[in-house]
């Protein structure tokens, strides 16, 4: 494992709990770790994962990087305080002002993610449910890692969570307001959403109905969560 240290941290107050997925979103992996290290962008992760599975430690595990910003998971406002946060070099969506093409994430980078993320979890005794994108916590502002980060294939490594979900042709009723009960139970932050759900229903759909994430609710997002939930409460 390659070593560079970023000035960018602090001390935590509390233990891990989470393990934080992002993508660089910058035009190479070097250009990503030379802004992770300087002192005057103020923003680190604890590791960094080059597309060739090149994995870059940048932060102490028992130290607080500054990888989440402004962002909420079951009520907890400090998400860097409580997380561990894995930065994945890939170009990411484009934005005004940044062209890119946004691309899947390379099978020998998917590998060492697995291989890094297992320790982690192993070593701070992360639930699978606590394994989560920056687009979870902080869906208001961000997209990362995006709905081409191989959630799935992660779960089946034991790595995060994953649905049961199969179609059937049964009545549903689409219930906004159960669905955003459902989502902060799972951890989601709904403040402001009843107006606007579109933004959290979407960031859900990059995460686990990576197909059609169009922020419209329906019944198979409905029932994803439901299954979800029934993962990680009994």
């Amino acid at each position: 494992m390659s070593e560079y240290k970023s000035p960018n941290f602090d001390l935590r107050s509390g233990s891990v709990k989470y393990l934080i997925m992002h993508y660089t979103g910058m035009a190479s992996g070097q250009e990503a770790l030379d802004r992770l290290c300087d002192e005057n962008a103020a923003v680190s992760a604890h590791y960094v994962i080059e597309e060739s599975g090149q994995i870059h430690s940048l932060v102490e595990e028992d130290k607080r990087a500054w990888h989440a910003g402004v962002s909420k998971w079951e009520g907890n406002e400090d998400i860097n305080d409580l997380s561990i946060g894995i930065e994945i070099v890939n170009t990411g969506h484009p934005y005004p002002g940044y062209e890119s093409v946004y691309q899947k994430f390379p099978h020998e980078q998917m590998k060492a993610v697995i291989s890094l993320a297992r320790e982690i979890m192993t070593r701070h005794n992360i639930k699978l449910w606590d394994v989560i994108g920056h687009s979870d916590v902080a869906w208001q502002r961000k997209i990362d890692p995006g709905e081409l980060f191989d959630w799935k294939g992660l779960a089946l490594e034991g790595i995060g969570i994953w649905h049961d979900y199969v179609e059937t042709d049964g009545d549903f009723e689409i219930d906004l307001n159960n669905f955003l009960k459902n989502a902060k139970l799972y951890g989601y932050d709904i403040e402001g959403c009843y107006d606007n759900p579109t933004a959290l229903i979407s960031a859900f759909q990059r995460h686990f109905r990576q197909a059609n994430f169009d922020g419209i609710l329906d019944q198979e997002t409905s029932l994803i969560l439901e299954n979800l939930l029934t993962k990680k409460f009994n």
